[in-house]
């Protein structure tokens, strides 16, 4: 078994527990919080298991990496703390661990990636052997390994979108929804995630990503930007009303470009209501969320992808399939030894040992019984 740390308990943490709990192959041995009125709870109780995991969550951050767990799921929050969470992270790849998470947009595409994000953290593996998996929350395997999965069964390929289509109406982060994004505040405002340059800084490392597997040499990488504001005021559950008049739906694009012309394309609708912005793309149900790859060419070919969790909640769902991605990594990772990696380096494999009679890898890598 493989000792692992679950570092946050917010929407990504609660689903970090309970796939470390669900992995055959993981033991889960601490969480860490920083919120003073979780220390001293149960895991299964913070993470909505409904049952006592026996490991009681700790702010001792120095306890818990002197202890050298092999693993750690980092996942407290990267967008308004990046360098502390760049910091965290470097303590637990000299600690030794394996560290999974997507708090750090920059190292989406490790070899590209910016040499004062890269380098600290490079230098913190070697350090300490540990390593480290970069892969979006928004899911990032939806931009990466799915697209390049999905253009594998095509013949002639002219571009590749990657959309997430989302209703921000159940997600349960309101500083991030109203003053990152923008939902709730006039059009004067200027939220940080949506400042020029910002959304290529985020999602540019996915577009990159998929171009070098598909072997293409990109022009450039440019973005581009819609808000709508709310015709009617909208109340929610988790953050209360957003008024008639404020902004309550973006479209953003991340465009790689050849000779002009964008050939991938991740791009993100976000609303606050499904009646903002009704002529933009909706989830085929017209739910709250959904996460679709688009490759134009012959054939077209067309993959939508819907997930739910905590209930039928579709944020929620996102969330654990992108902690799924990777938590299932931290195995490989603790094999392939220290170093950077990425979506390109780290397989998707079968959920082996979580359906029907458990099986493990034979030495050929091929299932066996156990």
């Amino acid at each position: 078994m493989i000792p692992t740390v679950v570092w946050g308990t917010g929407n990504v943490g609660r689903a970090a527990i309970r796939a470390v709990e669900a992995h055959p192959m993981l033991s889960l041995v601490a969480v860490l919080v920083s919120a003073p009125g979780k220390v001293g709870k149960d895991a299964g109780e913070l993470s909505g298991l409904h049952r006592r995991l026996g490991v009681a969550a700790t702010d001792d951050v120095d306890r818990v990496l002197a202890e050298r767990p092999r693993a750690v799921v980092y996942a407290a929050s990267g967008d308004v703390r990046p360098d502390g969470a760049l910091e965290d992270i470097g303590r637990a790849l000299r600690a030794g661990a394996v560290v999974v998470t997507p708090s750090v947009y920059g190292m989406y595409d490790c070899r590209n990636a910016p040499e004062e994000v890269r380098a600290p953290l490079l230098a913190a593996a070697e350090a300490g052997g540990g390593a480290l998996f970069v892969s979006g929350v928004d899911p990032g395997w939806a931009n990466d390994v799915l697209p390049l999965l999905v253009s594998g069964v095509g013949s002639e390929i002219d571009a590749i979108r990657c959309q997430e289509i989302f209703d921000y109406a159940s997600y349960d982060q309101e500083d991030a929804v109203r003053h990152l994004i923008g939902m709730g505040h006039p059009l004067e405002y200027q939220p940080l995630m949506l400042a020029e340059g910002v959304p290529t800084m985020i999602w540019g490392g996915q577009v990159r990503l998929i171009a070098r597997g598909l072997g293409v040499v990109l022009d450039d990488i440019d973005e581009t930007l819609e808000r709508r504001t709310l015709d009617t005021t909208v109340g929610t559950d988790t953050m209360g009303e957003f008024a008639a008049g404020t902004q309550g739906a973006v479209r953003l694009e991340v465009r790689g470009l050849v000779g002009g012309e964008p050939v991938i394309v991740v791009e993100h609708v976000t609303r606050i209501h499904p009646g903002c912005a009704p002529d933009w793309p909706l989830p085929p149900d017209g739910g709250a969320g959904a996460h679709r790859v688009i490759v134009e060419g012959r054939p077209r070919i067309e993959v939508t992808v819907e997930a739910t969790d905590e209930g039928e909640n579709r944020a929620a769902g996102g969330n654990a399939t992108a902690v799924g991605r990777l938590v299932n990594a931290v195995d490989w990772l603790v094999a392939a030894g220290p170093g950077l990696y990425d979506a390109l380096d780290v397989p998707l494999r079968p959920a082996v040992g979580r359906l029907g009679k458990p099986v493990q890898r034979t030495a050929a890598g091929r299932p066996g019984e156990v």
